[in-house]
């Protein structure tokens, strides 16, 4: 399959450069009009397609300078989009949204809706590429509501299939898997009406669902899946899809062990990320790599691979952990212990990083996403009725002198439902914010508990074997005591690192929390911080889950800002729950403030957040060198 592609791409080559140059030929040594020059120019692009990007950006360039010069709005659109994209390829995300959010803004002005909904659909791909996963759903989601409203529905497909990505991406599989469902209900519309134009999009489907089999272990569902996905590569030149899915397979063989095979699947992988010299394809095929050359004990060139990636973007967290992971596995096993613990530092520096990212590109599910597009859409339609109540009041005013009564009335009227609207209104605004605010608690919850597990039980375990390991090599080895001085300190490191490693991952989501609840999770945090007592009055219940982890978040950000902030001597700690009514009261006898004249941190502004979701309250009374007392209530609804 791999050399038919190979081999149509030889040969499309060849004829598509002769007529180029004819073009080319044409265009610079005839006398032209703008006109003539701006459709030269679009010819030669559509040959080049997204395989020359250098010499496109030439003619795109030339092509929108002709097209504003002749004020040709229809042009103007199609070279925004096609710079767009060029300069996305290029991972110039900041040039590609410039040229996209002027298109943008050209399709509304010009009423383009067809236009319009491909351009959010880009702008979301691009936010997407850049872990920029909040703004991205807003943007698939506003893509979604303009293609049901066009009938544009592989720009649906398209939006469908990306938040399934995304999902996936976010470790969200059951969600991911609803989004891939609706796609290929959709899609089905599609195909045999203009599958040949289409096909990237199926196959993009197809390598989602390889790609979730494949991360919940079911490895001959996801080859099933992957081996539909190749079928399709000699119809139609796709090295994004294509990369994507000789990666995937390649993954699955390097599970099976085949790796002969695994490893002809990832060089194909790899051509095809140098096709479009795009830095994340290079990163997905090259990590793939280093993983085959671990299998294979090739343990200079799994690390060579592995220090590519890490060069070339070390600051896209995503990709630059798998990297250092494999650094540090290569080191190990190459007994370079030094160089193991440096790069070992530089994953936990990393896991930190990945887990504030997640905790703030977390998203809610797709229930919750239509309940909140719901609630905007009531919104408007209120907003409208609102309006005609503005328009029919007006209207009265002109028959006054006919029926003043009767006027009056009708304002009065106007004036109770425009009430009335206006409570609606904010009611919904209300519910939208306790859903998304809901949405992203829960998002965080679970993000918080997966991170812990992979943590503790993950990366933990492989230290305590690690530690294991060169306990038993230092038996068998002859040092002289400058060896042996560095090899104890080694060890030293990894004990402090495997203590560090389980104290992150407790305070991320204790343990104690989810077996034990409150009471003893509060306590617990108290017992190791210093100058903390913790008192607890009232039943030993369990209370919700949800609310048992608010409360706790908010312990902890309290405590924290009391032992960082106040310079207290003593804190005091004191958690009741009676009858329904959980209270939290954390005093201190530090240096206190002025409630009124300083600005409330972001931790206790996230804590009022929290609290509003269950009607709760928090107050505080401080005042300067008078200490500072923090209570949090919530009520029985």
């Amino acid at each position: 399959m791999a050399a038919c592609f190979a081999l149509l791409l030889v040969c499309n080559t060849f004829a598509q450069t002769e007529r180029i140059d004819s073009l080319k030929q044409i265009l610079y040594t005839q006398q032209l009009s703008d006109q003539q020059k701006l459709a030269y120019c679009t010819s030669i692009l559509e040959l080049y397609g997204n395989f020359n990007l250098d010499s496109s950006f030439v003619y795109l360039k030339k092509g929108i300078t002709l097209a504003h010069r002749l004020k040709n709005y229809e042009e103007i659109m199609k070279f925004n989009k096609g710079l767009g994209v060029a300069f996305f390829f290029r991972n110039n995300y900041d040039s590609s949204l410039y040229y996209l959010s002027a298109n943008k803004e050209l399709a509304i002005k010009l009423e383009k809706e067809d236009v319009l909904t491909t351009t959010l659909s880009l702008i979301a791909v691009a936010f997407a590429k850049q872990g920029k996963y909040h703004t991205a759903i807003k943007y698939f989601l506003e893509t979604l509501k303009m293609a049901e409203h066009t009938g544009m529905t592989e720009r649906n497909v398209m939006a469908l299939a990306n938040l399934g990505e995304i999902n996936r991406r976010l470790g969200n599989t059951e969600i991911a898997i609803q989004y891939l469902k609706q796609a290929e209900e959709k899609s089905n519309q599609l195909i045999g009406v203009k599958y040949g134009n289409y096909t990237h999009r199926i196959l993009h489907i197809y390598n989602e669902h390889a790609f979730n089999y494949l991360n919940s272990g079911n490895w001959e569902e996801a080859l099933q899946y992957a081996l539909k996905a190749n079928m399709d590569f000699c119809k139609k030149e796709l090295p994004v899809e294509r990369c994507y899915t000789q990666g995937i397979l390649a993954k699955i063989y390097l599970k099976k062990n085949d790796l002969e095979r695994s490893l002809e699947h990832v060089q194909a992988s790899y051509k095809m990320a140098e096709l479009m010299q795009d830095v994340n394809l290079y990163a997905f095929a090259g990590k793939i790599l280093s993983d085959i050359y671990l299998a294979q004990k090739r343990y200079i060139e799994a690390e060579a691979e592995a220090l590519k990636i890490w060069e070339a973007d070390s600051t896209n967290v995503d990709e630059s952990r798998g990297a250092v992971e494999n650094i540090v596995l290569a080191n190990i096993y190459m007994k370079n212990t030094e160089k193991a613990a440096y790069y070992f530092r530089k994953y936990l520096e990393l896991s930190a990083q990945y887990s504030e990212k997640s905790f703030h590109t977390t998203v809610s599910d797709l229930a919750l996403q239509y309940e909140t597009e719901k609630k905007e859409l009531q919104i408007v339609s209120l907003e409208k009725e609102k309006q005609l109540h503005y328009i029919i009041g007006g209207s009265g005013v002109a028959l006054c002198l006919l029926a003043f009564g009767l006027l009056l009335f009708r304002q009065r009227l106007h004036k109770e439902k425009y009430k009335m609207a206006k409570q609606k209104v904010k009611q919904l605004e209300q519910e939208k914010q306790l859903i998304a605010t809901q949405a992203v608690l829960d998002g965080e919850t679970a993000e918080r508990s997966r991170l812990a597990r992979d943590l503790h039980d993950g990366l933990g375990g492989m230290l305590s074997v690690v530690k294991l390991n060169l306990k038993d090599m230092k038996q068998f080895a002859i040092m002289d005591s400058g060896d042996v001085q560095r090899f104890g300190n080694a060890l030293e490191m990894l004990d402090q690192s495997i203590g560090e490693l389980r104290r992150v991952a407790h305070h991320i989501m204790p343990e104690s929390l989810m077996r034990y609840g409150l009471k003893v999770s509060v306590e617990d945090f108290c017992r190791v911080m210093p100058n903390v007592h913790f008192k607890y009055l009232g039943k030993k219940l369990r209370l919700d889950n949800r609310l048992e982890i608010l409360i706790y978040r908010c312990a902890y950000e309290l405590i924290n800002n009391a032992v960082k902030h106040a310079k207290a001597s003593h804190i005091n700690v004191q958690l009741m729950i009676d009858n329904g009514v959980v209270s939290l009261t954390v005093h201190d006898n530090g240096i206190g403030f002025d409630p009124q004249a300083v600005n409330l941190g972001i931790g206790l502004e996230n804590i009022r957040t929290r609290l509003a979701i269950y009607n709760g309250r928090m107050t505080i009374q401080s005042s300067t060198c008078n200490g500072t007392e923090i209570c949090i209530e919530i009520e029985p609804s």
